[in-house]
């Protein structure tokens, strides 16, 4: 069956999505971790600078604005980082998502190519089935009505019984 086919693929390529994804997010999680860690050690280093920037030589205020910009770099690469993955945790799930799409394509036109074949034999089957008593029920019936004036008119009428 040409279903469970295009399943058992979709699965298989799906099959380690969820734990690729996983991995992804501890990582990102793990990063940005770091980065608040160093922001936080940046807010209190410049708290410290802040503080102090008149008792501090020029070669100590010097280091010190040095050791908070290198801080900061650290803290901006672990963000661009995070970014990185986060590109390619989305261009990972948008290929299966475009691979999913495709097989979805080509099921639906094989089943379009196959249900000429399959409406027929499954509508004739379905009548066949159906007891005799239940073939005109429901449908409408019209009959042709002269009027006064000589003219025809078509009138619909519903049977809820079988025709005579």
């Amino acid at each position: 069956m040409a279903s469970a086919l295009y399943l058992e693929n979709f699965l298989e390529n799906i099959e380690n999505l969820p734990t690729e994804l996983q991995r992804n997010f501890t990582l990102m999680r793990s990063l940005d971790q770091r980065a608040q860690d160093l922001l936080k050690e940046i807010d209190v280093n410049s708290a410290d600078y802040k503080a102090k920037v008149k008792d501090l030589s020029k070669e100590e205020r010097k280091e010190r604005l040095t050791k908070i910009q290198e801080t900061f770099q650290k803290a901006r690469e672990y963000s661009d980082d995070k970014v990185q993955i986060a590109m390619q945790m989305y261009e990972m799930v948008d290929k299966h998502i475009r691979r999913l799409d495709s097989d979805l394509s080509r099921f639906e036109q094989e089943l379009k190519m196959k249900e000429p074949g399959m409406r027929r034999t499954s509508i004739s089957s379905i009548a066949e089935m159906a007891p005799p008593s239940l073939h005109n029920k429901g449908r409408k019936r019209s009959t042709i009505i002269e009027t006064a004036g000589g003219s025809r008119k078509k009138k619909l009428a519903s049977t809820s019984e079988e025709p005579r």
